[in-house]
């Protein structure tokens, strides 16, 4: 099967979701409400900063998120210095898409959840049904799962107020959309949008991202970052199935209520 470049590299990153981030530029159609929020009774870890072992101890394994394999994150999160923005105060949004930490963490540490496959593609019974299309439709069905990658990172002081303020910002000022590099390889999103958060913690921001210049039509990304104390939670999830059937999708709730819990 021919598949056009947006959607083969959708696929591709699936098996490494950070990387589509940049080369696909993806996000949502359409903003919700605001998504910076505070919640009166959130998770709170110690009042402290957690060290890198500490925050290996409380990010998600193996067994923590029903339905989801936990491990790695393929491929790992690229250096910080290898993720740039065309404009800087866009930075912050393009890292929250590859994984990275915003800010100046102390120590970070990601791991990767990969949903189980909703509904098993079927096996074609003769030649006639190895069309493109016929094909297309199988490897959606086999791709229509949440992949969602998770780092949690602690900083000294109100470094973490700092670095969630700025995602903030950059959500906002980052409206219109940006340019983005990551390795050498380049990208755009065309639009970025506040979501309605989940609320998980003491504050929070979701928004997502969006390339709408390709021939496969809007790709979208979705992304939270949660503050819990001096911790901060960063999701990033996406799925490759329902980009192609234009279905909606949302950053991981069974990720995000696993790992909130273990930050209580």
């Amino acid at each position: 099967m021919k598949r056009s470049s947006g959607v083969r590299l959708c696929a591709t990153a699936a098996v490494s979701v950070l990387s589509l981030a940049l080369v696909t530029g993806c996000g949502d159609e359409k903003s919700k409400d605001s998504g910076a929020t505070s919640g009166k009774d959130a998770a709170k870890p110690a009042a402290k900063t957690l060290s890198a072992a500490e925050l290996q101890k409380l990010i998600i394994a193996k067994g923590d998120v029903p339905g989801h394999e936990v491990g790695p994150v393929e491929g790992g999160v690229p250096d910080r210095g290898k993720v740039k923005a065309g404009d800087a105060k866009c930075e912050p949004v393009l890292q929250a898409f590859t994984g990275i930490a915003p800010g100046a963490p102390a120590a970070n540490t990601s791991r990767m959840a990969t949903q189980e496959q909703k509904t098993p593609a079927a096996e074609p019974t003769s030649p006639e049904e190895l069309t493109e299309g016929a094909l297309k439709d199988e490897f959606g069905k086999a791709m229509d799962m949440d992949v969602t990658v998770v780092t949690l990172a602690s900083y000294d002081g109100d470094g973490a107020e700092r670095a969630l303020t700025s995602v903030q910002d950059a959500v906002k000022a980052c409206a219109g959309g940006f340019s983005g590099e990551q390795d050498g390889e380049k990208g755009k999103f065309t639009k970025v949008a506040a979501e309605k958060s989940a609320g998980t913690g003491d504050a929070s921001v979701a928004f997502t991202a969006t390339n709408e210049s390709g021939e496969d039509g809007s790709l979208p990304l979705h992304a939270e970052v949660v503050r819990h104390g001096r911790t901060l939670a960063v999701y990033t999830t996406v799925n490759i199935g329902a980009m192609m059937s234009k279905k909606p999708y949302t950053v991981s709730a069974p990720v995000m209520k696993a790992q909130a819990a273990k930050l209580k």
